[in-house]
């Protein structure tokens, strides 16, 4: 049985359903030529006819006056001769486009409209990190951290804390990164920041010394984490930097709980904002409060 597409009539043979909808207009969906005027059946059956008729329309736009042609070169070759491309090199910061990559610099340059921009500086910056960190540095910041004991001026809170670790302050005999601990650790009674270690290696700070055996033949090497160094003097350097000592401290964010080896560490952490606990000035406060004083230690 064949069915009228339009109406619920059905008939015994397609020539008879065929005439029917044909007399009575009741066909469904037709396909009409993209540019005359006739009407097909089948999609088979209009490309047919446009096919053999040249019937097709253009298709490929021009970028900028909307004008369609048949085919890419055809439009490509208008866009040459018009100069109708349209423009491909955006601005960092507006909509503008721009035709040439030194087309949008000079825009950029002229209105300010850099992405990672230092406006008092008049410089650019490849990432938005690099800009942050052009903005803490000691152009912009000054050096207003003093050490607590020695009045030492640093930009930045990290500058500080490592100052006062590696014993260079000579108003603080004594201090290290050891005694730093067990005195942060005293005021730290919620451990805020230090971690509550099972036990204390004391021999955290004794001095290390390699002899001519840590030597491989090419390089000197570290029996802990076989980093090879090109001299012995660089290998016990490294053996007496805090690489390979206990982590003393944690991130204050309870999401983050980073742990650090050395309270320098984790200023630079949360200098960096990396976990969005504390802004940066904020952190630069936080050293007077840590090295002096008797209250607790609260972030």
């Amino acid at each position: 049985m064949y069915d009228c597409e339009t109406c619920p009539r059905y008939f015994n043979s397609w020539y008879a359903c065929r005439q029917h909808m044909s007399d009575t207009g009741h066909w469904g969906v037709r396909y009409e030529c993209e540019t005359c005027d006739d009407q097909f059946l089948t999609q088979w059956e209009v490309e047919e006819h446009m096919d053999d008729n040249g019937h097709h329309a253009p298709k490929i736009p021009c970028e900028t006056c909307g004008r369609k042609f048949y085919n890419q070169t055809s439009a490509d070759q208008h866009m040459n001769a018009m100069d109708h491309w349209a423009p491909t090199w955006p601005c960092e910061t507006c909509t503008q486009m721009f035709h040439t990559e030194g087309a949008a610099e000079q825009h950029m340059r002229a209105k300010s409209h850099y992405k990672n921009y230092c406006h008092p500086c008049n410089r650019r910056f490849d990432t938005a990190n690099n800009l942050k960190m052009h903005l803490n540095s000691k152009i912009h910041r000054g050096q207003d951290v003093l050490c607590p004991f020695c009045n030492a001026a640093f930009t930045t809170a990290t500058g500080a804390a490592h100052h006062l670790e590696t014993g260079s302050c000579k108003r603080a005999v004594g201090l290290n990164r050891e005694t730093i601990y067990k005195f942060v650790r005293s005021r730290d009674t919620q451990g805020v920041i230090t971690r509550k270690l099972l036990e204390w290696n004391e021999d955290d700070n004794i001095q290390y010394k390699a002899n001519s055996r840590a030597y491989n033949g090419d390089y000197w090497e570290c029996y802990l984490c076989h980093r090879e160094f090109n001299t012995l003097t660089a290998l016990n350097q490294h053996l007496n930097s805090p690489v390979h000592k206990q982590k003393l401290y944690h991130c204050p964010n309870a999401k983050c709980r980073k742990q650090f080896i050395t309270i320098a560490a984790l200023f630079n952490h949360l200098e960096s904002e990396s976990c969005a606990y504390m802004r940066f000035e904020k952190v630069q406060r936080q050293v007077q409060d840590v090295f002096r004083g008797g209250r607790a230690i609260a972030f």
